[in-house]
């Protein structure tokens, strides 16, 4: 193929299927004012020409670019990617689409990105998290687009939120224990200063354990996030070592988690005989490893639908104060504990 052939353009496209550059236009738009059987042609002719459809100037006149900006902390964390699946299932229909950004859990970086983000105009934006440096609340309370915090309820949100407390999940889990007998229960977590999802379950463990009267001081840190399974099984070498009566462990995630159930396996240690482990995110891993996972489900593609649906009704006008849905975790009792 010659590098100099011409690029197909709009007219060439009617040409070829017998209507107006305007037609192609709005079949391209899928105006309602074109029929199924004109768009077809239309798409047809596209095809065969190999066009491309460039929406910059239609997007200058209509006020609209598309797209949803998103900011997730990993883009190898299972969870962040089912809500961004779920996001993009709930905007295709709608012919949205999703503009990613990895913040690698530093809400420095989140800040660069939403500046960069908001630059380019997109229809709405979608974070991780409630906690924000404060000039990239700045940006956000000023963007004058849909603002949604996802996979937390902050106490003072930006605007709309679709989250759930991790703290309270977390709660949960110590309740768990402690209504089996459990009550010499370890946490294993990360950076506090990073990962404020994490921080948050930390918190939420040691009040839970205060709630029962119960010692909080189990605390073992794992690393910087995301933790990996080798520093979960690094933890729960250290737990085993320094506090060897511990009961039951509760990690910050499944991966650390497995890590933990590795280390109890080299050992010889029996889980859950000797000892307890649970994680948090149900991912895949958590449901086929032998024993399989306690884990947390904090329904991340649901959390994705939730916030696709909030904002195409934003954009419809339906939704015009700020709201919070709130998700149910799910507590998921399997093998590795009582």
């Amino acid at each position: 193929m010659s590098p100099f052939r011409k690029v197909p353009t709009m007219a060439d496209v009617a040409r070829l299927a017998g209507v107006s550059s305007m037609t192609v236009s709005r079949a391209f738009k899928h105006d309602t004012s074109v029929s199924h059987a004109t768009r077809s042609t239309i798409l047809e002719a596209a095809d065969k020409l190999g066009y491309v459809f460039d929406s910059t100037a239609s997007n200058l006149r209509s006020q609209r670019t598309d797209f949803v900006a998103v900011t997730i902390p990993s883009i190898n964390n299972a969870n962040f990617a089912d809500t961004v699946r779920g996001l993009s299932e709930g905007l295709k229909p709608r012919g949205l689409q999703i503009l990613l950004g990895y913040t690698d859990y530093d809400i420095q970086e989140e800040e660069r990105l939403i500046e960069q983000l908001l630059r380019r105009r997109p229809e709405a934006i979608v974070v991780t998290g409630g906690r924000h440096t404060p000039r990239a609340r700045r940006l956000l309370e000023n963007a004058d687009i849909p603002v949604i915090e996802t996979w937390d309820l902050p106490e003072n949100p930006v605007g709309h939120v679709v989250g759930f407390s991790n703290a309270g999940a977390v709660r949960s889990m110590v309740d768990h224990f402690v209504s089996v007998g459990i009550t010499r229960i370890a946490f294993i977590g990360g950076d506090a200063d990073r990962d404020t999802r994490g921080t948050d379950r930390r918190a939420g463990f040691i009040e839970a354990m205060r709630n029962h009267g119960l010692q909080a001081d189990r605390l073992i840190a794992a690393g910087t996030p995301p933790i990996s399974m080798k520093e979960g099984a690094d933890a729960m070498g250290r737990l085993l070592q320094t506090l060897p009566d511990t009961q039951a462990v509760i990690c910050v995630s499944d991966l650390s988690a497995f890590g933990a159930l590795t280390e109890c396996q080299r050992r010889g240690i029996d889980v859950p005989g000797q000892i307890a482990v649970a994680g948090f995110g149900d991912y895949e891993i958590a449901g086929i490893c032998v024993p399989s996972l306690t884990t947390i489900d904090p329904m991340p593609r649901e959390i994705g639908r939730q916030a696709a649906a909030l904002i195409l009704d934003v954009r419809d006008g339906t939704q015009k104060e700020a709201t919070t849905i709130a998700i149910n975790p799910i507590l998921l009792c399997r093998q590795s504990t009582p």
